[in-house]
C-alpha cells in the first residue's frame, strides 16, 4: 500500500539509517572501540526525519546532546560524524566536538541544556532582517524546560516575532527523572504566556507527523513568527550508554510503539530488505573508512 502524500520508503530508508548507527556506537563501546559517551536517539526517530524531511537546505537547525538523529535527518553524512565520534582527524569538527557538539553547513548542537536556544533566536532573526525566507529550527528536550534560557528565548522570539519553531521532544525523563517529578504545569502553556502559538501530539507514526509538520513548517515560513510544538514520545535506550533504571514493563509498552513499525505498514517486503541492505552495507564501509583515518591532534 502507498500514499503519495507520505513518502514511507525514504523516511524510513532515513530512521533506519539512524537506528542502525546509534546501535552499533553502543555496540563500539562495549567492543572497547569508542570511550567517552553517548545519547543516542533511538525510539525517537520518527521525529527528526519527519520534521527535517519537511525543511529546505538552507533552513537551519540547532540541537542539544541527543543529536546524531537530527545532524543524519539534516545532513546525511554518517562518515564525518562517526570520525567525530571517534576523534578522527577528518570528523566534522576535526574530532574535537565529539558526541555532542556538531557543527556543519547549516546544523549546530551543544551539550549543555538550553545553551543553544538564544543561538537559535539570534538567527532566526538574522534570517528575517534579511528577508532570507528561512527558518530555524530548535530540538530541545523536557528536560530543558529547566532552564532560564529557554524562556529568555521565548520571550524575545515572540517581541521580534522570528521565524523560530521549537521543537520539545518529551521523552518522559531528565536523565533519570521521570517528567511527573521534574516539570509542573503544561509544557504547551508555558509558550501560550508568551503568546506564542503552540501544539503537542503523541505520536511516533511518520504518517501522522510529516504531514502536521509540513503544515507547521509551512506556516512558520509565511508568518515568519515562532511556534512551540511538543511531541510526546520515548526513548527507548538508557539516556546514554550506562545503566536504564526504567520499570521493564513501561519499556516494553512503548517498543509496542517503537517509530520503525508505522512505514513498514506502507512498504512491501522486498523494499524493505533493499533499503535495510543497503544501509547496513553502507554504514559497515563508513566504518571500515574511518577505522583507517588517523586521530585528531592537538597543536
Amino acid at each position: 500500500m502507498k500514499n503519495n502524500k507520505v513518502p514511507y520508503y525514504d523516511l524510513y530508508k532515513k530512521m533506519f539509517l539512524i537506528r542502525t548507527f546509534e546501535t552499533r556506537l553502543l555496540k563500539l563501546f562495549e567492543e572497547g572501540k569508542l570511550f567517552g559517551t553517548t545519547h543516542t536517539y533511538v525510539g525517537q526517530e520518527a521525529i527528526a526525519v519527519s520534521i527535517i524531511s519537511n525543511l529546505i537546505d538552507s533552513d537551519v537547525v540547532f540541537s542539544g546532546h541527543r543529536c546524531h538523529g537530527h545532524f543524519l535527518a539534516k545532513e546525511n553524512d554518517p562518515t564525518s560524524l562517526l570520525a567525530e565520534i571517534m576523534g578522527k582527524d577528518k570528523g566534522v569538527c576535526g574530532g574535537r566536538g565529539g558526541s555532542q557538539h556538531i557543527c556543519k553547513n547549516n546544523f549546530f548542537s551543544n551539550g549543555i541544556q538550553g545553551s543553544i536556544m538564544p543561538n537559535a533566536l539570534g538567527v532566526a532573526f538574522a534570517e528575517k532582517y534579511n528577508r532570507t525566507g528561512n527558518i530555524v529550527v530548535s530540538f530541545i528536550g523536557d528536560g530543558t524546560l529547566g532552564e532560564g534560557a529557554v524562556y529568555e528565548t521565548l520571550n524575545m522570539a515572540s517581541l521580534w516575532q522570528v521565524p523560530l519553531l521549537v521543537i520539545v521532544e518529551n521523552n518522559r525523563y531528565a536523565q533519570t527523572t521521570p517528567i511527573e517529578h521534574n516539570l509542573a504545569g503544561s509544557i504547551v502553556d508555558r509558550a501560550h504566556s508568551f503568546n506564542i502559538k503552540a501544539g503537542e501530539i503523541e505520536s511516533n507514526d511518520v504518517g501522522e507527523l510529516f504531514p502536521r509538520f509540513k503544515d507547521i513548517i509551512d506556516s512558520v515560513r509565511t508568518s515568519n513568527s515562532p511556534k512551540l510544538e511538543v511531541v510526546h514520545t520515548y526513548r527507548l535506550n538508557a539516556h546514554s550508554k550506562g545503566d536504564d533504571f526504567r520499570n521493564k514493563e513501561e519499556i516494553d509498552s512503548w517498543k509496542e510503539k517503537d517509530p520503525l513499525k508505522y512505514p513498514l505498514q506502507h512498504i512491501t517486503n522486498a523494499e524493505k530488505d533493499k533499503i535495510e541492505l543497503e544501509v547496513v552495507k553502507s554504514l559497515q564501509l563508513v566504518e571500515e573508512e574511518v577505522n583507517s583515518m588517523p586521530f585528531a591532534t592537538i597543536n
